[in-house]
């Protein structure tokens, strides 16, 4: 679909409407109308008021921004976890040199509340504009629809921050600028959740329960509504905001006020019913697990790559903007392509720690399963999936499909010329590059199959930029219920669902000792996870708020030695072996993002996160 309309792109009003982003403090009370219109004939007039509404929408995540224009509401988290190693950009060097909060990247704290003032100043003074002869207007209906959708907005921007920050000031007015007080203190964790609950909950009823016009797919829907709702508790009821994470229990703002609280396994119920309440939705025939028969069977690896190369029914929300690029320009296509290929740019590489995670084709964890071997190559009827060539190594043979369609690894065809792909020294894609894939390995999930840059192949492939959909809400959901009750069969069989569609036997049939094991089902979906969702970026905030990532490197840690394959092999046998290329830094204060130092230092009534 490459005629999707870009209806978030920033649509300011030109000369006579200047929406400055110059700011003194982080609700941006600049004056908006830069003196040119007052609040008045800004809403008094169709095209600005419709200009406003499209402007709120600019905060939308594109998940497909990885690398060179990886921002706060990209996705930069893939690259800033265990999942990737970006050879470009800030990425390149963070994981290794960390931050702190004077320099740390990638904040949402500006940008967002800068559109959560935009949204209040929309629901406060847009209104009616009659029908006057042929000119637009907008009526009670389109003015209920447009509010919903920023009331929408105002909410999802607030979770954004949560997500991110843990407890943040919730600001549900407009300011004015010429106040005296300006200066908010952080509400606390229970009251931030519930305020961005019960105004999804109150708006949820007044969207769409469903966007049949794909030129509008940024619109938030019903579904877009209970999802972030159920996300939103499930976060609430996790460890790190739920009485984990002890260095945030005595923080407290200048009014004495605790931000965060003891650990209530309650949330975890409240979890259950939210999330329960989108699944409903969801099985009602809104949406449903993407698969694809071939020739009558069904066929995981065409069901695991198309899913993401256009719209389809597993989407719950997607943003139309999108970073894959030309593969002979910018990207993330380019930027997972090899150089050996025409303008390739190999640069986005996918960790040793990533590739360990994925399960066989047996569906047992490499540890488990007698099929793994480190040991020699594959030779003829060794490969009983068929996705492998002769003389692979054999690391990588009968892996799952999932593996296959996120992985591309040293001696693989390429798919459109089937040359073989090297990453030893003395071949197009060695480390004598300066941005090479460090690991030895290059990302291959969702990059498209069909660009090429040579004769009459297409350049580009546009698809857009998945927010949610539907797998990531079954694992959320099992993760609840075994949370409240791991006796529920729910729960494996909504896990089962997706090692189902990925190709690989179900944990019912091949673990059924788990059942009703709490502990053991916990460590079932959070695996489930890891490589489902792999490099879409919720990774970075999962290893969070299950307060895993200080573990060690390859146990969800987000610190220590990283490895890949010896990048320095001068011979191709060398090149076999496990090989630290960086040293990641990670520290308890990681687990929340530090607010930004400039707001903390102009501010009375800011207190920053714990450790920063």
């Amino acid at each position: 679909m490459k005629n999707f309309k870009k209806i978030y792109s920033i649509l300011l009003v030109t000369a006579s409407l200047s929406l400055t982003q110059c700011s003194t403090s982080f609700l941006d009370v600049s004056d908006e109308l830069a003196g040119q219109l007052t609040m008045k004939e800004v809403f008094d007039n169709t095209a600005y008021t419709r200009n406003w509404h499209r402007n709120v929408f600019t905060g939308i995540p594109n998940s497909s921004g990885m690398i060179l224009d990886a921002a706060a509401l990209t996705n930069p988290w893939a690259g800033a976890s265990d999942e990737l190693k970006m050879a470009q950009g800030t990425l390149r060097t963070l994981n290794s040199s960390g931050f702190n909060s004077g320099n740390a990247p990638f904040h949402r704290w500006g940008s967002l509340y800068t559109l959560i003032r935009q949204a209040n100043l929309f629901l406060e003074n847009a209104h009616e504009i009659p029908r006057s002869g042929d000119t637009d207007y907008i009526d009670a209906t389109e003015l209920a629809k447009m509010k919903a959708q920023v009331r929408f907005l105002r909410a999802y921007y607030h979770y954004l921050l949560f997500e991110q920050y843990g407890p943040i000031p919730v600001i549900d007015k407009s300011i004015d600028p010429s106040g005296s007080d300006i200066d908010f203190e952080r509400n606390s964790i229970d009251e931030v959740v519930d305020f961005i609950s019960n105004e999804l909950t109150a708006v949820a009823n007044e969207l769409d329960e469903f966007i049949t016009d794909q030129n509008y797919l940024a619109l938030p829907t019903k579904g877009v509504a209970l999802a972030v709702k159920a996300k939103l508790h499930l976060y609430a009821a996790s460890p790190l905001f739920n009485g984990g994470y002890q260095e945030a229990l005595t923080l407290t703002n200048p009014s004495g006020k605790k931000l965060f609280s003891a650990a209530d396994p309650s949330k975890w119920n409240k979890a259950e019913t939210a999330l329960k309440e989108f699944i409903d939705f969801a099985n009602s025939g809104k949406y449903q697990l993407y698969k694809v028969n071939t020739n009558g069977v069904y066929d995981p690896d065409k069901s695991l790559y198309e899913l993401f190369m256009s719209y389809n029914a597993e989407i719950i929300w997607a943003n139309p903007n999108q970073s894959w690029g030309a593969i002979n320009g910018e990207g993330v296509d380019r930027r997972s392509t090899p150089r050996s290929e025409n303008a390739g740019f190999a640069c986005i590489a996918v960790t040793q720690e990533l590739v360990d995670d994925f399960f066989m084709n047996d569906g047992l964890s490499i540890e488990e399963s007698p099929k793994y071997s480190e040991q020699g190559f594959s030779t003829a009827g060794d490969d009983i999936t068929g996705r492998t060539e002769v003389g692979t190594y054999n690391m990588w043979v009968n892996r799952e499909p999932r593996f296959y369609q996120t992985v591309f690894y040293h001696g693989r065809k390429w798919h459109l010329t089937n040359r073989v792909v090297k990453f030893n020294r003395g071949n197009g894609n060695d480390n004598t590059a300066a941005d090479h894939p460090w690991s030895g390995y290059l990302l291959y999930k969702r990059i498209s199959r069909n660009v090429h840059n040579q004769g009459s192949f297409p350049k580009s492939h546009y698809r857009p930029s998945i927010i949610f959909r539907l797998a990531e809400f079954y694992l959320l959901y099992a993760e609840a219920m075994n949370e409240v009750n791991p006796g529920n069969p729910l729960i494996l069989e909504y896990v089962d669902k997706i090692r189902e569609r990925a190709g690989i036997p179900k944990l019912k049939d091949i673990k059924p000792e788990i059942i009703g094991n709490k502990d053991l089902q916990r460590e079932a979906i959070r695996a489930e996870m890891r490589v489902e969702l792999a490099t879409e970026g919720q990774r970075y905030f999962d290893v969070r708020r299950w307060m895993i990532a200080e573990n060690d490197a390859g146990e969800g840690g987000q610190g220590g030695l990283f490895y890949g394959m010896n990048m320095g092999a001068t011979t191709e046998s060398e090149f076999f072996k496990r090989t630290s290329y960086e040293n990641r830094a990670f520290t308890r204060e990681m687990y929340l993002y530090p607010i930004p130092l400039n707001e903390i230092q102009k501010s009375k009534k800011l207190v920053q996160n714990p450790g920063w």
